[in-house]
């Protein structure tokens, strides 16, 4: 059983590592304790699904080391990989955004430690505190955006490829009896 002391110098590194962590560098300190305040440290290992495309989002996490690659389409063949991310990445941003549910799958390819946020609090204290949900905001749109358009640009690829594989008899042609004829 952990003494109240340990469980408070465990916070006080929770706090130190989440004021520490790119994604929250400049928030102020007041959203930095809210922030810390649902909060908890986790890991994953290689292998390890974190998130899964459909499913309700209710969380989200902060890279602090290890990767994770995103990936997409399960149920239409074989997934797509949007990105990997790493240290100093957030990972989840559906948990803001209505109907709140996942837009990836997450797996973590080696082992990864994050910073675990119970995002329905969140969505709470940024209701409360609009200054914090818009700090929230700025940070994670330009990462839904990248990692969107990273998505589409992918999905276009395989796409373009898969059509240059196609053969080229496969089209039908209203001379192809006049062609075939000639001979």
């Amino acid at each position: 059983m952990q003494t109240t002391i340990e469980m408070t110098n465990e916070r006080e590194s929770l706090s130190t590592r989440i004021a520490l962590h790119p994604f929250l560098a400049g928030m102020n300190h007041a959203q930095l304790a809210l922030l810390t305040d649902c909060a908890m440290a986790t890991r994953f290992q290689k292998s390890q699904t974190i998130l899964r495309e459909g499913e309700f989002a209710n969380r989200f996490y902060l890279i602090e080391t290890g990767h994770v690659i995103l990936e997409s389409g399960e149920g239409f063949g074989d997934p797509v990989i949007i990105e990997t991310i790493g240290s100093g990445d957030l990972l989840g941003w559906s948990w803001m955004f209505p109907p709140y549910v996942w837009n990836f799958t997450a797996r973590a390819i080696e082992r990864t430690t994050a910073i675990f946020f119970y995002g329905t609090i969140l969505r709470e204290y940024c209701e409360r505190d609009p200054a914090l949900g818009y700090e929230l905001f700025k940070r994670i749109t330009p990462v839904m955006m990248r990692r969107l358009q990273r998505a589409r640009r992918n999905m276009l690829a395989i796409h373009a490829h898969d059509a240059v594989l196609e053969p080229a008899g496969v089209f039908a042609s209203p001379f192809l009896d006049q062609e075939l004829d000639v001979n």
